[in-house]
């Protein structure tokens, strides 16, 4: 269990250094930051995206679906503000950045073969 969870989070934080490296408007200070924004995103992503998207039920529907790509880019801001090692230029940036590292970390995933 311990050893999924330290390789869990190893093929998040790659990740996440590979997306801040494809796209000039993310910035990281080092693959420790990257560590750290894995693991704070992670943490945001279970604790405060669940009550943003059943409060913003009715427009995800009305959207889609496509209304959980802002609360993706909104979560990657709030981790913008929350850390220093990790900064994201503005909002269409946080979009990409959260797009780009929903495809990375789907292939590494695959290819280490764990499930997220």
């Amino acid at each position: 269990m311990l050893v999924e969870f330290v390789v869990w989070m190893l093929v998040n934080a790659a990740g996440v250094y590979v997306a801040a490296w494809l796209l000039p408007g993310v910035s990281l200070r080092s693959f420790g930051s990257a560590v750290v924004v894995g693991l704070v995103l992670a943490l945001v992503n279970a604790l405060i995206r669940p009550i943003l998207v059943i409060l913003t039920l009715p427009i995800t529907i009305l959207t889609l679906g496509l209304f959980l790509l802002v609360i993706n880019a909104l979560m990657v801001m709030l981790v913008d503000a929350m850390l220093d090692g990790f900064y994201v230029r503005g909002f269409w940036w946080a979009l990409g950045f959260s797009v780009v590292l929903a495809l990375i970390n789907s292939v590494l995933f695959g290819v280490v073969g764990l499930e997220r």
